[in-house]
């Protein structure tokens, strides 16, 4: 299971007593959120997009989507989400649960300004009822980001 290898790499850091399990789903924003008893803005949501051939996460807020013309002027296309099918080979975990996490080899990823208004996120561990608290500097080093990029909107 994938919030198995997201155990297994949190606890080479010390940190596998930190992932946050649950008796119901997370594995959307509401639900995450509901689960955590916080506000949706703070869930850490991961998407799953292919530029070119490679596949890339962009970790954003809750509370944004994708901003067209802010990917497109990024990456230099048109944003193209993957699907489920090609999320569990590319990326490693299953929609529900993507993290960037203990993802697959050949996998960028990018965290989205959006998650910089708040002192700590809650980013999903590899199931659709986990999740980690971090704060934006363990963000950064455990998600093994590329580097910050501006490409949301606020819903």
């Amino acid at each position: 299971m994938s919030i198995d290898r997201v155990r297994e790499y949190f606890k080479q850091y010390g940190m596998g007593d930190r992932i946050l399990e649950f008796p119901v789903s997370s594995a959307t924003v509401e639900l995450a959120a509901q689960a955590l008893g916080c506000e949706p803005c703070r869930i850490a949501k991961t998407l799953s997009f292919m530029v070119g051939e490679e596949p890339v996460l962009i970790v954003m807020a809750g509370d944004v989507k994708i901003d067209n013309a802010k990917y497109k002027a990024k990456f230099g296309k048109k944003a193209k989400m993957l699907t489920m099918d090609e999320v569990v080979a590319l990326i490693g975990h299953a929609v529900g649960g993507v993290c960037p996490f203990a993802v697959n080899e050949g996998v960028s990823t990018f965290l989205d300004e959006s998650l910089k208004r708040f002192p700590t996120v809650f980013p999903a561990c590899g199931s659709s009822n986990s999740a980690i608290e971090l704060n934006m500097e363990e963000l950064e080093r455990f998600s093994r980001s590329k580097e910050w990029i501006d490409v949301t909107k606020v819903i």
